[in-house]
């Protein structure tokens, strides 16, 4: 709705503003008439209404922000009028990722703003994800529309030779929408469905409309593999259940299946990029009958060509995870000291929780707990707290003298 309505009221902030005002309409209405065949429609066409009005009333208003493009009339009682407005909204969506992803804009703006409004992700998470304040978030996604108006960005989809600089950030976006919804920031559960869904969504229309990018069908690939894991992240209770513990049979075969198939298709397009790679390392994961049966050495190696293309020290942490199952925790640990001291990893958990893990598989049960203890103050997440406290209590344990 929020994108359909972008187009009638040509700026971002508007167009929400717009839309809440749906909702309050349709709580009065639908209370006192039902609620429509096509609620989706009613939602839409009174947003586009509301800017409209908003635009006629307010002469300065209108001549800052003219329409980008007229607005086709439609009929929320008219069942076909619905389903032209239904149909329309991937497109719209894509049309209003693009928008966000300027190039004008900082690559940060880009993503956070996509996250924001696009994909629906609150401001706190948002500037979770980006391990800033969430006033500094709110600030830099407030300039970022603010610039998208003045600078009157059109809203559309780029032409073939706009892509490249506009795609990356857009591919970023959807995949770390992704991964707020794999692992919440906060809450008492581990995983958001919602965002996993809404994100496998928009992976799926950039591959269909863009599958000439080799990269597109990387990070669908990536997210159908990974997503594969879901029924089995946790147990009954909630409890965090990693690949060890997680009961292979019951992972998703299908998904498994057009993961590595849309995946060996962007291998086979040229030389991998950086979604590309990491959706082989999914690969190697979602065939293996276990961890200990993993082909680890292969997963280190593509973590070797990731980090070529792609030198994060979140790559180089997962890529030492892999280093202490393919050769063992005490060729790990040096590679973990190292990050330690990168200013990037300061307040990132997962690194400590890394830490810990191989400590603990070395014996040195109070490095191990001093680790697990520093990620658990860096972790909102209840299942991984949760999870944490567990690894630490069975350190604390091991730390107690006999008897």
């Amino acid at each position: 709705m929020l994108s359909a309505t972008v187009r009638a009221a040509g700026d971002l902030d508007l167009a929400e503003e717009c839309a809440q005002e749906a909702y309050v309409s349709a709580l009065r209405a639908w209370s006192r008439d039902g609620v429509p065949e096509r609620p989706g429609a009613w939602l839409t066409t009174a947003a586009r209404n509301q800017a409209l009005d908003r635009l006629r009333r307010e002469a300065t208003l209108r001549r800052k922000l003219p329409l980008l493009v007229e607005p086709v009339a439609v009929d929320p009682n008219d069942p076909a009028d619905a389903d032209r407005t239904e149909s329309a909204v991937p497109d719209d969506r894509l049309r209003l990722v693009f928008t966000c992803c300027h190039p004008t804009l900082s690559p940060d703006a880009r993503v956070a703003l996509t996250l924001r409004l696009v994909c629906g992700v609150p401001t706190p998470d948002v500037a979770r994800a980006f391990l800033v304040p969430e006033p500094t978030m709110a600030a830099r996604i407030t300039r970022a529309k603010k610039k998208i108006s003045e600078a009157r960005i059109p809203y559309r989809v780029p032409g073939p030779a706009e892509l490249p600089e506009r795609l990356d950030s857009v591919l970023t976006a959807v995949h770390l929408l992704f991964s707020t919804g794999h692992t919440a920031g906060d809450g008492d559960a581990l995983l958001r469905g919602d965002l996993c869904d809404r994100a496998l969504h928009l992976a799926r229309t950039l591959a269909a409309l863009l599958p000439e990018q080799a990269e597109t069908r990387g990070l669908l690939g990536l997210l159908l593999l990974t997503d594969a894991r879901r029924a089995t992240r946790t147990d009954e209770d909630g409890r965090l259940l990693l690949l060890a513990e997680q009961d292979r049979t019951r992972w998703n075969q299908r998904a498994i299946m057009e993961g590595l198939t849309v995946t060996a298709g962007a291998l086979a397009s040229g030389p991998p990029g950086r979604f590309t790679l990491q959706a082989a390392i999914a690969g190697v994961h979602a065939v293996a009958p276990s961890v200990e049966r993993t082909d680890w050495p292969r997963i280190v190696h593509l973590y070797d060509l990731l980090l070529a293309v792609w030198s994060t020290p979140v790559v180089a942490l997962n890529r030492a995870v892999a280093v202490s199952f393919a050769r063992g925790p005490a060729s790990a640990l040096p590679l973990l000291d190292d990050l330690a001291a990168d200013p990037r990893l300061t307040r990132y958990p997962y690194l400590f929780a890394s830490r810990g893990h191989v400590l603990q598989r070395l014996g040195d049960a109070a490095g191990a707990a001093r680790s697990y203890r520093r990620a658990m103050e860096l972790t909102a997440n209840a299942a991984e707290r949760a999870f944490l406290a567990q690894r630490l209590a069975e350190v604390s344990r091991t730390e107690l003298p006999p008897g």
